[in-house]
């Protein structure tokens, strides 16, 4: 199905999630002096236009990047998010892949891969003719796998599917696991919404969870708690070897993202399920009635 397009939920508060954790782990790339490579597996377009009627359809973007806009958050990726879409320019929001580009030194690259016809022709456009860019139309499920390893050892995958497949909570973890086993040093990033009275989520983090097993000390970053009727409650993140104590950062991100109400977030959680840690180490909070967020960490 080639039915979604991302200009309907650009910069709501699962883009803020997701990019705020990707210039994250950005920035750990860039700290050693060898170039990396990210691939982006579901890219959409490179920016996108909050004045477009799509934007202006949904709203999406007011309670999330527009919230975020407004208070000014003190954490360190919430704010370089901020700083990327001032950059960005008036009712822009920079979608992963200019995320990214901004990050990239003349020796990184970056992949990425786009279906939609709209969406691919609107990538190629803005990729332009960057050496350090390349742009594929082709599924995921197939052209993952097929691209790693890269050239470039040290590297990002950017998993961010629409899941309006409902067969993609059974398809891309055994897609993710295949990769993993090709490129074993990369950094994972699986993103996937949270549904009202849905739980596809749990067996897809287990499914992970079990087969990677503990050498790569795979984590769950979450927020949600949306007292909505219908659509996501909330989302979160499959991080797959992850740096070194990255939970306080992602802690940092998901409690003021709570702090904030954004969109109506109540509660947050950061928890590893597979490696030393699993099921040792819980970092969570919420919110009650409008009240503090409360950090809890249960060993």
């Amino acid at each position: 199905m080639l039915s979604y397009q991302h200009g309907f939920h650009a910069g709501n508060f699962a883009d803020i999630l997701k990019h705020a954790a990707l210039l994250h782990l950005l920035e750990h790339l860039k700290s050693k002096d060898k170039p990396f490579c990210v691939i982006d597996s579901h890219a959409g377009r490179g920016v996108y236009d909050l004045s477009a009627q799509e934007a202006e359809k949904t709203g999406e973007w007011r309670t999330g990047i527009g919230r975020l806009l407004e208070t000014r958050p003190k954490g360190q990726a919430l704010a370089q998010l901020c700083a990327a879409v001032q950059s960005a320019g008036p009712s822009r929001y920079p979608g992963s892949p200019a995320l990214t580009l901004s990050a990239l030194r003349p020796d990184d690259r970056w992949i990425g891969l786009e279906l939609h016809p709209t969406e691919h022709s609107e990538l190629t456009r803005w990729a332009g003719r960057d050496r350090r860019l390349a742009v594929h139309k082709r599924d995921a499920l197939e052209g993952l796998p097929a691209l790693v390893p890269t050239p470039i050892r040290r590297g990002l995958v950017l998993v961010d599917p629409s899941y309006e497949v409902k067969t993609d909570f059974a398809k891309l973890p055994e897609m993710v696991i295949r990769c993993v086993r090709r490129w074993a040093t990369g950094i994972y990033a699986l993103w996937y919404p949270i549904l009202v009275g849905g739980d596809a989520q749990t067996e897809m983090i287990k499914t992970l969870a079990s087969r990677l097993g503990a050498s790569h000390g795979v984590l769950v970053v979450e927020v949600s708690g949306r007292k909505i009727d219908r659509g996501m409650s909330g989302c979160g993140l499959v991080l797959i070897n992850p740096q070194f104590q990255i939970e306080t950062a992602m802690a940092e991100i998901c409690a003021e993202m709570v702090d904030l109400h954004l969109a109506g977030l109540a509660r947050w959680r950061v928890e590893r399920v597979a490696g030393a840690y699993a099921g040792k180490r819980l970092r969570q909070g919420g919110t009650d009635n409008g009240g503090a967020n409360r950090d809890a960490i249960a060993t």
